[in-house]
C-alpha cells in the first residue's frame, strides 16, 4: 500500500481554479506532516501530485509562469517536491511523482493532446522538460504517474531516468488502472495481459489474461474522501469510515492488487485533522490484524502444508505466490485440519501477490494449499495464519458492483452519435450496449470518440466476444464526451450506457 497526495493548496476547486490570483496565496505547507500520515498508514511510499490537470507546477520549473515560483510562499523560492523529498528521507519513505500530461493552463487535453495541433510541438517540448526536471533533481522515483495515458514522446526519458520505477499508464507502463476509483479489484485478478493491450497504455483489469504475454500489475486508486480527490470545506462528510477502508483493503490488497490511497492536503498545506486521525486508525487496525502471523511457511509443488505446533485458533489465512515465477496457480483449495480430519475452507482461482482469506473461526492443527490447476510448478511464497478476533467485511468476496444501464440515445439507418457528457461523472470504465429493434447487431464499427473535440481512439474499443458492445475507458472527467459510428445488422435500436 502507498499514499497519493493531491494538495490543492494553490487552487480552490477540484480541477483547479485558474482565476485564483497566485499573488494572494501563502500557505503553511508541512511535508513532515504528510510523511507522518503515510507512516501511520503503514505505507511504503508517497506519490506526490507535482502537476495536476490545471497545469500548476509545485516545484521550481523554468517551463511556465504558472508555478509555485510566482507565489509569495517562501518568497517565490519554495519547492514542495524538494521539501517532500527531504521528509521522505527523514521518515524512511520512498517518493514517486504524478505529472499530469493534461494541462488546462497550456491548452493540452487528456493524454497531452492539444486541441490546436500547432501547439503540440511546443507542449511536447515543455512537458519533456518538466519530466526531466522532476526525474533528475529529487533522486530515484519509485513510481511515475501519467494519468490519462500520454501521447507526448517520453520513452527515452523514462528509460534513462526512471528505469526502475513503476510506470502508470502510457506506452511504457508497468502497472495499470483497475478501472474504477472505488478501491475495489475484481476476483480473479491476473497480472498478465496481451502485449497489444499493454502497449495501448490505457489497459485495465478487464484486459487481464492469465496467459497474456505482458506482466502489468493492477493498481486500485481511491480517495479517503471518496469520491472527492481534493479537500474542500464541504466534503468532510465523505471521509471514509475505518470499516469502509478495511473493506477497500480486503477487496484490493486482499485480491492481489496494489492499493493507492489518496489523502488530500487542505488549504493550509497540511493533512486535515480528521483525515490524519482516520488514516492512523486504519493503519493501526491493519497492523493489529495482520502485523504478525501466528505461524507461516513457504514451499513449492501441488501441496504446501503449514503444520502448527498445537491446535490453534485462527480466522484468517494469507496466501502469496512467488511472482518472480509469474502467477502459476490457476485453481486451488484451502484446507484446515481439525480433529475430524481435513476440512474445506475456501476454493479459488488466482493467488498472485496476495490473497487474504477469512475462514471459519476454529481450532486447526494444520492448513494446506492444494493446487488443482496450474501453469508449471506452483511456487508459494507464503502461507500465514492469523487470529484477528473480528468478522471480515461482509463484501470481502463480493464482485465489484455493476451499475444499472441508462438509455443514452438511438441509432437510425445504421448510424449513431451520442453525447455522453452529462453521464460521465466518474473516472471509470463504461459499456455501450446496442439493443436492436428487430434483428440483431453484427458489428459496431467506424467508431470515433471525441473528448473536447479531440479524437481519442485509444480509449474506446470493441468487445471481441460481444459484437453489440463497446468498452469506454474514461481516465478523467470534466470534458465533453461524444461517441459516433456505424452499426451493422439491425437498422435501428437503443443505446445503453453502463458503468462497470
Amino acid at each position: 500500500m502507498f499514499v497519493h497526495f493531491a494538495p490543492n493548496t494553490f487552487q480552490n476547486k477540484e480541477y483547479d481554479d485558474l482565476s485564483t490570483p497566485l499573488s494572494s496565496i501563502n500557505p503553511d505547507i508541512d511535508t513532515d506532516n504528510w510523511a507522518q500520515c503515510a507512516v501511520n498508514l503503514g505505507a511504503r511510499y508517497i506519490v506526490f501530485v507535482a502537476k495536476h490537470v490545471g497545469g500548476f507546477c509545485m516545484w521550481q520549473t523554468r517551463t511556465t509562469e504558472y508555478s509555485i515560483a510566482h507565489t509569495p510562499w517562501k518568497g517565490g523560492k519554495g519547492d514542495v517536491l524538494a521539501d517532500l523529498c527531504a521528509s521522505c528521507k527523514k521518515y524512511g519513505l520512498r517518493l514517486g511523482v504524478y505529472l499530469s500530461p493534461r494541462d488546462n493552463y497550456f491548452g493540452a487535453g487528456l493524454g497531452g493532446v492539444c486541441k490546436n495541433p500547432t501547439k503540440q510541438a511546443a507542449y511536447n517540448a515543455m512537458y519533456r522538460e518538466q519530466l526531466t526536471e522532476v526525474l533528475t533533481r529529487y533522486g530515484q522515483m519509485v513510481e511515475v504517474w501519467f494519468d490519462g495515458s500520454n501521447v507526448v514522446p517520453v520513452s527515452d526519458l523514462v528509460h534513462k531516468y526512471a528505469a526502475h520505477a513503476a510506470i502508470f499508464q502510457g506506452p511504457d507502463c508497468t502497472i495499470r488502472w483497475v478501472g474504477n476509483e472505488m478501491g475495489f479489484a475484481p476476483y480473479p485478478l491476473w497480472n498478465a495481459e496481451p502485449v497489444a493491450e499493454a502497449r495501448s497504455g490505457v489497459s485495465t483489469s478487464l484486459d487481464s489474461d492469465p496467459n497474456g504475454g505482458a506482466w502489468i500489475s493492477v493498481e486500485c486508486d481511491v480517495s479517503i474522501r471518496r469520491p472527492n480527490w481534493f479537500w474542500s470545506t464541504t466534503n468532510e462528510h465523505n471521509l471514509m469510515t475505518e470499516n469502509q477502508l478495511i473493506e477497500v483493503y480486503y477487496r484490493s490488497v486482499g485480491r492481489g492488487a496494489q492499493l493507492l490511497l489518496n489523502v488530500p492536503a487542505d488549504n493550509r498545506g497540511q493533512m486535515p485533522a480528521p483525515d490524519f486521525a482516520r488514516a492512523k486508525e486504519f493503519g493501526a487496525e491493519l497492523r493489529r490484524r495482520f502485523g504478525k502471523s501466528l505461524a507461516e511457511t513457504t514451499g513449492k509443488g501441488k501441496r504446501v502444508e503449514l503444520r502448527l505446533h498445537a491446535s490453534t485458533e485462527l480466522d484468517h489465512v494469507i496466501l502469496q505466490e512467488d511472482c518472480r515465477y509469474g502467477q502459476r496457480v490457476r485453481a486451488f483449495r484451502l484446507e484446515g485440519r481439525t480433529g475430524a480430519g481435513w476440512q474445506p475452507l475456501y476454493a479459488g482461482s488466482s493467488i498472485g501477490h496476495k490473497r487474504i482469506l477469512p475462514v471459519a473461526p476454529g481450532s486447526y492443527s494444520a492448513v494446506r494449499v492444494v493446487t488443482t490447476e496450474s501453469q508449471g510448478e506452483p511456487h508459494i511464497r507464503r502461507i500465514a495464519v492469523f487470529h484477528t478476533g473480528v468478522q471480515p467485511p461482509a463484501t470481502w468476496d463480493a464482485a465489484p458492483k455493476i451499475w444499472a444501464a441508462d438509455a443514452v440515445g438511438r441509432w437510425e439507418n445504421g448510424k449513431f452519435g451520442v453525447d455522453l457528457t452529462k453521464k460521465i461523472n466518474d473516472a471509470a470504465q463504461f459499456r455501450l450496449r446496442f439493443v436492436p429493434q428487430g434483428g440483431r447487431v453484427t458489428a459496431v464499427h467506424d467508431v470515433q470518440l471525441m473528448l473536447d473535440g479531440v479524437a481519442e481512439p485509444r480509449l474506446i474499443h470493441a468487445d471481441a466476444e460481444h459484437p453489440a458492445e463497446l468498452l469506454l475507458d474514461m481516465t478523467g472527467i470534466g470534458q465533453t464526451v461524444v461517441v459516433s459510428g456505424t452499426v451493422s445488422g439491425a437498422a435501428q435500436g437503443s443505446i445503453l450506457l453502463q458503468k462497470l
